[in-house]
Formats: structure tokens, C-alpha cells, sequence
């Protein structure tokens, strides 16, 4: 690294604390110097790039669209530095790990089987946080999330966990006397679905089905979908690694499936070498998925 590229460390702090505080006496405060220290810091970035980083706005600041992506940098290298330090110093102590994943996998995949860890490996503490909310494994100190999508997660280590073709399923009664060969056999049964998951009524979409024409009934977050599902409230669209479990023990009733390439349930954590207790239970996740 040649460090003679790279501005004072002084004045990066400041422009960080300034363009998250939008206020460069708040910056002051907090950084323990003057407001004119932060100011001149961030004045001569300015000079030393030849663009504008902060504007006045009201009574406080705003950022241009330079400042506003050189802040995004900075606050992810910072990060990244204090999730260092944080992980050295607690390298030798006993702390959980921080785990992030769907309320529907949470739910339906992983809390089934998460006892068979505690089992194997009761030294090791585990906190699992079930959120729709994509987190920022750095900024919000998570060691892994576990997410749905295409995986291609910037500067992030990703590793396909289960695949994630979908079926529709209900309960055994709701069909009950009808031939389930395809979609056209459950008409008139409602659609229980998911608000936020603009991909499942797309894909619905996609082999013909008209939803403007259907009964649908929305809620917040997939595990609700599922409890509606076994509430005998109508059908659901579900990634069949959540529900296979309950389509073999008959509390479900696969009606079809539908492929949808591209999409998996993803391991996601943090560029680098992995802490123990982490890669204990990656490894562990795999063999569940097997």
C-alpha cells in the first residue's frame, strides 16, 4: 500500500463523522477537536481531490454526490477495520455468534434442526435474528446471514446453501377429492401470499395464473403465510427446501412445482478467514442441507 496516495487519517475521520452527523460542530463533539479543525479537514479533502464534498443546507450540511459515495467507502472501510479490532480482542473470549435469516427459514428450516447443534456443540452460543431487513454484516456486527436470492452479494463470500425451486402447496384437506395434476385443478381455492415478494407473483404470472381474477390475501412476512397455510386458509406459493419436511410428513400437500433458476438459499459472510466457532457451524449448516 503506498500510504503517500492516501489522505491523513485525521481528516478522513473528520469527513466520516461529518457526512454521518451532516454537521461538522456535531462531528467536533464527537471526535473530542474544534469545529474548526473538522472544518479545515474537511476543506482541504476538497482541495486535495478538486471536488465539493459538503454543502450548506439549512442549519446543517448535506453532501453532494461525490461526498455522498466517498462517505459510503469510508464508512465500509471503517467498519471493516473496527470489526477487526473487535474480533482480535475477543479472539480468546466466549461470545455468540451472530446469525441473520429470514423469519421463513428461521422458522421452518433452521429452528427444527438447530438442536442437534446445541447437541454437538453446546460450548458454542448462537443468536439467530429473523428479519426481513438485509443487514450490513459489518456495520451491524452479524457473522453470517442467510438469504434468498441470485448470490451475487458484493464483497461478501457467498455459498449456495439449499436450491430454490418452488412448489405450491395447502393443506391435505383444502384439496381433499380433487385431482392436483396442475394449477388449473385448484381454481377458486384463495392465494395466501407474501406482500414484499413481487418474484413469486411474478413467476405465478409467468405460468399463467391471473391473480387480478383470484382471491389473494397479503401478510407482512412469509411465516405468516405459513401459519395461514396450515390454518387451512387457502394455498401458497413456498421454496420447497422450507416445506419439504412437512410435505413428507403429510401436514402439507405438494400441488405443483414450479423451477425458478437462478434463486438459492445462500450462506453469506464476510470477506477472509472465518473465526472457528463460525466455520463450525457453516460447515454443520451444509450438513444439514446434504
Amino acid at each position: 500500500m503506498d500510504w503517500s496516495k492516501i489522505p491523513s487519517l485525521h481528516a478522513l475521520r473528520a469527513f466520516e463523522a461529518t457526512s454521518r452527523l451532516r454537521s461538522f460542530s456535531k462531528a467536533a463533539v464527537e471526535l473530542n477537536v474544534t469545529h474548526a479543525a473538522i472544518a479545515q479537514h474537511v476543506r482541504g479533502l476538497e482541495a486535495e481531490f478538486g471536488e465539493s464534498l459538503v454543502f450548506r443546507q439549512g442549519r446543517g450540511l448535506a453532501l453532494t454526490e461525490q461526498g455522498k459515495q466517498f462517505a459510503q467507502t469510508l464508512r465500509t472501510g471503517f467498519g471493516e477495520i473496527e470489526t477487526a479490532v473487535h474480533d482480535l480482542r475477543t479472539q480468546g473470549e466466549t461470545r455468540p455468534l451472530n446469525i441473520s435469516a429470514t423469519p421463513a427459514f428461521a422458522g421452518q428450516w433452521l429452528m427444527p434442526r438447530i438442536g442437534d447443534f446445541w447437541e454437538k456443540h453446546p460450548e458454542i452460543l448462537v443468536n439467530i435474528n429473523p428479519s426481513i431487513q438485509l443487514v450490513d454484516l459489518a456495520r451491524d456486527r452479524y457473522d453470517m446471514a442467510i438469504r434468498y436470492g441470485a448470490g451475487d452479494w458484493p464483497n461478501l463470500n457467498t455459498k449456495r446453501l439449499l436450491h430454490g425451486d418452488f412448489c405450491v402447496v395447502a393443506r391435505p384437506d383444502i384439496v381433499a377429492g380433487r385431482i392436483t395434476d396442475c394449477l388449473d385443478d385448484v381454481q377458486g381455492i384463495p392465494w395466501l401470499l407474501e406482500g414484499s415478494m413481487m418474484e413469486r407473483t411474478a413467476l405465478l404470472k409467468s405460468v399463467g395464473v391471473d391473480l387480478s381474477n383470484a382471491q389473494v390475501k397479503t401478510f407482512t412476512t412469509n411465516e405468516l403465510v405459513l401459519s395461514a397455510v396450515h390454518a387451512g386458509l387457502g394455498m401458497s406459493l413456498q421454496t420447497g427446501a422450507l416445506v419439504r419436511s412437512q410435505i413428507a410428513n403429510g401436514t402439507l400437500q405438494n400441488i405443483c412445482d414450479l423451477a425458478q433458476d437462478g434463486l438459492s438459499y445462500f450462506v453469506v459472510t464476510p470477506k477472509g478467514n472465518l473465526h472457528k466457532d463460525l466455520k463450525t457451524f457453516e460447515n454443520w449448516l451444509f450438513e444439514m442441507a446434504r
